[in-house]
């Protein structure tokens, strides 16, 4: 029972810790960032683990992460006031072309991250945006504006 305690206490150590370094950082894995995740996999099995290395002891672990696992989906998917801590919610970084910093600021993105996560969606200037909302799966989604003018009313005018 001690490591189904442990393997309990690391789950929930582990939850806090993705929530707080924030889903845009998870979603980016650079070299150093996939080290570091195996490192701490390998520290994380030894303090749930100790010098348990028996069969029995493995699957008391997996079943437990893997049940807690299952818990933590359904309670985001039952209880949806539950969903925005577990999962946090869409955070909207540009509105009209004007980029809002405090929700910039507080998921430590500069403007230029912003800009290069726009030009690989084909979009040169943040001012032709309409929103940009950061996902809770770390992407940036990028709504354009409608086109204006005469060229915008032809087709519409030709769609119709």
């Amino acid at each position: 029972m001690d490591v189904a305690a442990r393997a309990i206490i690391v789950f929930l150590l582990v939850l806090v810790i993705t929530r707080a370094v924030g889903r845009r950082e998870l979603s980016s894995m650079e070299p150093f960032d996939l080290i570091m995740l195996v490192v701490i996999g390998d520290l994380i099995q030894q303090g749930v683990t100790q010098s348990d290395y028996s069969l029995t002891g493995t699957l008391i672990v997996m079943s437990v992460l893997a049940t807690l696992t299952v818990l933590t989906s359904y309670a985001s998917f039952r209880f949806p006031r539950l969903r925005s801590t577990l999962e946090g919610e869409p955070i909207v970084l540009l509105e009209r072309g004007r980029i809002i910093e405090r929700n910039m600021r507080r998921e430590r993105m500069t403007n230029d991250e912003l800009a290069s996560e726009a030009r690989l969606q084909q979009i040169s200037d943040l001012r032709d945006v309409h929103l940009a909302i950061l996902e809770t799966n770390g992407k940036i989604s990028f709504i354009e504006r409608a086109p204006k003018g005469p060229a915008a009313d032809a087709a519409a005018d030709a769609e119709n």
